[in-house]
């Protein structure tokens, strides 16, 4: 007996199998030339349709037509081509099967050993903005049974469902030639399953209209971390990250780093005057907008240097040397911007780890999903933005130009900081905030406290709250530490409480109508 290494490679070469007819029928040719070539110098026998068996014999290759082996030609517009028993039972016989093997002898089946497809561009069309008439005609039939049929059969037949496995496949046909094992063909019938989920996911969700009658979602690009939250986690991202950025430098991003990237994002798109935000751990440490982007990053800085120490850096407005200068200053872990000018660049790079995005015109989608409970939450994203019309009024004093702008200015950043939250805010720079705390007066005091550490004067500062006061006593402690105006969501039983006390000391209080938990 060998070893158990030596009964796995034996195993492996016992369920090798020669691929002698293949059936391609693709909507993307890009990448298919050297395939078909290298297939067709392997003696491998191949059946077609319509445009690929054009593109096919285009190359010098002898093709045979789908139509001449059926005996049926293309009919119902394109709709039924590839729908018969002697291509369905060349994929799906078992060769192993007697009673298979007598029966596509008595109907002249020929086997087929390797199934090229791939599906009509059905989320394109959608996303195109196409009329519901033509995306309909973008479900593929054919091709989705075909890749089950082959998948399903993977113990004789290779499947290339997608155009993402050609470079896969080249590799096995430059290495063995026109043989493949058992776990060859088992892993592209694992890429094939993937394929016809998604596009199963895709249509049933184009069918559901946001109905949510079944929560289907599939994403095809796993990116492995090196870990998880933290090193014995495992951790992948599955999605597109660069849609959304340009990665121009930096060590490779972790899990945590994704996380706070996404928080930064969603803070900075709420700023339409040139800001810049510092983010630890998914919250602002600081924050401000100014006319000159070199003054936001100074005063966002001046909230709080030390958390600011390996935080995600974050900027609306193009980074020039001067503030590159300066950011250089302190450690930080990333940097995002619309774009950086070439200088910039020069000084930033100075620090081969540090992750420099930038950032794409494309958006954060609009929907969020939590997996809990072995289940999954799905909620909206957060989109609602207050303005000045949207304060309104619950005491006899009415916040002034200024305080409105800061109230606004306090209220966005409370909505991106996790609850219990408190911002404090004066002259469209964040002071401080309380966050996470279990008790709202406990948030309100972490707030002061931590302002007054980094020697801010709270005298004429806002308060915001991402929920309402149930007593007096938060409006209080703010009074005295110097607030002037306040908003939060309102509706508490006790309002009354607040505002009367507001009254009695002439502190303005504005309410929005919208609490901004986050959890």
């Amino acid at each position: 007996m060998g070893k158990k290494g030596d009964n796995y490679k034996i195993d492996i070469v016992m369920t090798e199998k020669r691929i002698t007819r293949a059936l391609i029928s693709v909507y993307h040719k890009e990448g298919l030339d050297e395939i078909l070539k290298k297939l067709h110098r392997e003696g491998v026998s191949l059946i077609s349709t319509g445009g690929t068996q054009a593109f096919i014999e285009s190359l010098g290759i002898p093709c045979e037509a789908v139509e001449d082996l059926t005996g049926y030609p293309s009919i119902l517009g394109g709709r039924v081509k590839t729908l018969h028993p002697k291509i369905f039972g060349g994929i799906l016989t078992r060769r192993d099967n007697e009673s298979d093997r007598k029966q596509i002898g008595q109907y002249k089946i020929p086997e087929i050993d390797l199934l090229m497809v791939d599906l009509y561009p059905f989320e394109e069309t959608v996303a195109s903005g196409a009329d519901e008439s033509a995306v309909i005609e973008k479900i593929d039939i054919g091709g989705i049974s075909l890749i089950r049929a082959a998948a399903k059969n993977f113990k004789d037949v290779v499947i290339v469902a997608s155009r993402a496995q050609y470079a896969s496949l080249m590799l096995l046909l430059e290495e063995k030639g026109a043989v493949t094992n058992q776990e060859e063909r088992r892993w592209f019938a694992k890429e094939a399953f993937a394929v016809s989920s998604a596009y199963d996911s895709a249509i049933f969700n184009y069918f559901d209209q946001g109905d949510d009658s079944a929560f289907r979602v599939a994403v095809n690009e796993p990116k492995l971390m090196r870990y998880g939250e933290n090193p014995h986690q495992k951790g992948i991202f599955f999605g597109k990250f660069e849609d959304l950025f340009e990665q121009l430098h930096g060590k490779e991003i972790s899990y945590n780093n994704l996380l706070d990237i996404d928080a930064a994002l969603s803070l900075i798109d709420e700023f339409d005057e040139r800001t810049f935000a510092i983010l630890k751990h998914n919250n602002a440490c600081g924050i401000a907008s100014r006319p000159a982007i070199l003054e936001a990053w100074k005063d966002a800085l001046a909230g709080d240097p030390v958390s600011a120490f390996g935080g995600v850096l974050v900027a609306n407005e193009v980074i020039d040397r001067e503030v590159a200068e300066e950011i250089n200053k302190i450690f930080f872990e990333v940097i995002i911007a619309p774009d950086y000018m070439t200088d910039a660049l020069e000084v930033l790079e100075q620090k081969k780890n540090r992750i420099i995005l930038l950032r794409k015109q494309n958006g954060l989608q609009k929907r969020q999903y939590r997996s809990l409970l072995n289940g999954v939450l799905l909620q909206d994203r957060d989109v609602s933005i207050q303005t000045a019309a949207d304060l309104e009024p619950m005491t006899q004093k009415i916040p002034d130009g200024r305080e409105t702008e800061d109230l606004l200015f306090a209220n966005k950043l409370v909505k991106h900081s996790k609850s219990n939250a408190i911002t404090l805010v004066k002259n469209k720079q964040l002071c401080a905030s309380g966050i996470g705390q279990t008790s709202r007066v406990d948030a309100l005091k972490q707030a002061i406290a931590k302002a007054r550490s980094f020697g801010f004067d709270l005298d004429g500062a806002v308060m915001a709250s991402d929920a309402f006061f149930p007593f007096a006593d938060c409006v209080e402690i703010a009074e005295n530490a110097g607030i002037t105006a306040i908003v939060q969501p309102g509706g508490s039983i006790n309002d009354k409480l607040s505002v009367d006390y507001c009254d009695a000391r002439g502190i303005s209080m504005v309410k929005t109508g919208i609490r901004h938990f986050k959890h």
